[in-house]
């Protein structure tokens, strides 16, 4: 048994705790604002991938781990009882003009290249339906890759899955053993603290939950706005990214403004009511992928941290790498995600 203390209970401590007990791993998780409080527990959870181009260690990471979701979280749910509300169900993005027609076209032939038979990237003619955006062209783009799953239920469904192997979060304990920090925002400032650079800083943003059910449908990506479809019969609309705040949770004009882009993209969601509003701070690292590794000059202790808009993307393949280097000693963290990336 190895002893493995893991501090911050969103989704990296969470998925990263899940593997290492499941490799029989004594596992202990602390965090004094329980699971989910920080930014994983917003409401948006789109999980997207990046454009098929100008492949590098970060899109080859992010499309493992999308490839690796399904699994991951139909595990989880079969071990705890309860659904993340994932689902696979791809995603429409209108096409604005000519150029971008184009250079959709062009996606296509290096999806095919990239993706190989995992997904297909593809330009496809408007139709009409209640559940389309406007598309000046009259194309969309459609990915099979595309996921969502409810960012919230996703943390719930791990901490029930963690429960049934007899592990709780905790508000506090001493260290024991390895100790994991994925703290996010708080993290990234204590990295940071007596160095030349900053090693990340966080970046506000704001969502709303809409009432209209459009479960199983794709997801939409219009006006720079993600409409998700969750499976509970509402819509997540999000989101802002805002490097300047002062309150990290309260919602504002600018959700205003993304809600009403919402609206004027997507007829259907013209009249659906607001049902909530959400604010948080979600961590970037300099790199501006997931910071993962040892962390420097404090020997014993590891860094999970960064995730911004892609964590619960990345989830599943950072469980995965990090239960590799805590128990194993096994050092399979890509170009571009160390620590020592963002000194």
């Amino acid at each position: 048994m190895t002893d493995i203390t893991i501090r911050g209970a969103g989704i990296f401590g969470l998925s990263i705790a899940w593997a290492c007990v499941q490799r029989g791993a004594s596992v202990q998780i602390v965090d004094p604002h329980g699971a989910g409080a920080g930014s994983s527990g917003g409401v948006v959870g789109a999980l997207a991938p990046h454009v098929p181009e100008n492949w590098n260690p970060k899109k080859a990471f992010q499309l493992e781990s999308l490839l690796m979701a399904q699994a991951f979280w139909d595990e989880v749910q079969a071990e705890g009882g309860e659904s993340a509300g994932y689902a696979r169900t791809g995603r429409l993005q209108p096409i604005a003009d000519e150029a971008t027609l184009a250079l959709a076209q062009r996606r296509c032939e290096t999806a095919r290249e990239l993706w190989q038979d995992n997904a297909t990237w593809e330009v496809i003619p408007a139709v009409t339906s209640d559940w389309r955006p406007i598309s000046p062209s009259g194309y969309f783009i459609r990915d099979t890759l595309s996921a969502h799953m409810h960012p919230r239920r996703a943390c719930s469904a791990l901490v029930a899955a963690l429960k049934s192997k007899g592990i709780h979060v905790l508000p506090s304990a001493p260290d024991k053993g390895a100790v994991l920090w994925a703290t996010g925002v708080a993290g990234l400032e204590e990295l940071s603290a007596g160095r030349t650079r900053v090693m990340g800083n966080g970046v506000k943003g704001q969502a709303a939950v809409l009432d209209f059910d459009a479960s199983g449908l794709p997801q939409l990506f219009a006006q720079g706005v993600h409409a998700i479809p969750h499976l509970d019969g509402t819509i997540a609309i999000g989101s802002t990214s805002e490097r300047e705040y002062t309150d990290p949770t309260s919602t504002d004009a600018q959700l205003d403004d993304v809600i009403a882009a919402a609206r004027a993209a997507i007829p259907a969601l013209a009249e659906a009511p607001v049902l909530s509003r959400w604010a948080g701070v979600r961590p970037r690292a300099r790199s501006r992928a997931p910071m993962l590794g040892a962390w420097p000059d404090r020997s014993g202790h590891f860094i999970a941290n960064g995730g911004f808009k892609i964590g619960f993307g990345m989830a599943p393949k950072i469980a995965q790498v990090m239960a590799d280097l805590l128990l194993l000693e096994k050092d399979a963290i890509p170009e571009g995600f160390r620590v020592e990336d963002n000194l």
